[in-house]
């Protein structure tokens, strides 16, 4: 169900820029969300993971 979705942020690893969001059920991934995204100050792909944002 939609209720239990968490808003979460992707955070650059190399500058620390939170680029992207997107959502997350924490009862079926309940580890941390890790992928490679485009990040625009660096103007190149980087690891991005997943942060908590304040609602």
């Amino acid at each position: 169900m939609a209720a239990d979705r968490i808003k979460i942020g992707l955070k650059c690893e190399e500058c620390g820029d939170i680029n992207y969001t997107t959502w997350k059920n924490p009862k079926t991934h309940s580890e941390k969300f890790q992928v490679k995204k485009y990040s625009p100050r660096l103007k190149k792909h980087t690891i991005h993971k997943e942060v908590k944002l304040k609602s």
